[in-house]
């Protein structure tokens, strides 16, 4: 019997490729997020720093340009802290989307694999059956042959 071949192989490697590029693009954007995070967590202790320093600042007695440039320093990281956190909001989006886009993938992928795996089941259900009828066909061709050579 002729040895397994899978008709649709190309299209299950192409797809099995898709999936394999979207689940590395899906790793970039994750990285992406976990670094935006680390960033926003690192502004977040320069923040606490300049507002402990600040208070401090306070407690010493300083002048009034001292309040605003702490004023202003302070406001100035507070925008710079939203503005990264509305950063982080799309790369959480775009990680969301490329994982449904990886999701969809698999799924696709996944229906090419389990044909694939029901075909080769049907070819190896045939191989059993052509070598059953083989071997029924040797066993009863010896026989004759043994029964030939004895009634001779």
């Amino acid at each position: 019997m002729k040895q397994f071949r899978y008709r649709l192989e190309t299209v299950l490697d192409y797809k099995t490729q898709v999936l394999d590029n979207l689940k590395s693009e899906h790793a970039v954007i994750i990285q992406k997020v976990n670094r935006k995070q680390e960033e926003i967590q690192g502004l977040h202790r320069e923040l606490s720093g300049m507002e402990s320093e600040f208070d401090r600042t306070k407690e010493a007695g300083a002048t009034i340009e001292n309040y605003r440039l702490f004023d202003m320093c302070i406001g100035r990281m507070e925008q710079i802290i939203d503005e990264e956190k509305e950063r982080l909001k799309v790369l959480r989006k775009q990680e969301e989307e490329k994982k449904e886009e990886v999701v969809t993938a698999k799924v696709d992928t996944s229906k090419f694999e389990k044909l694939k795996d029901r075909k080769y089941r049907e070819y190896q259900k045939e191989a059993a059956k052509a070598d059953e009828t083989f071997i029924e066909e040797f066993v009863s061709n010896t026989s004759r042959l043994i029964r030939h050579q004895h009634r001779g």
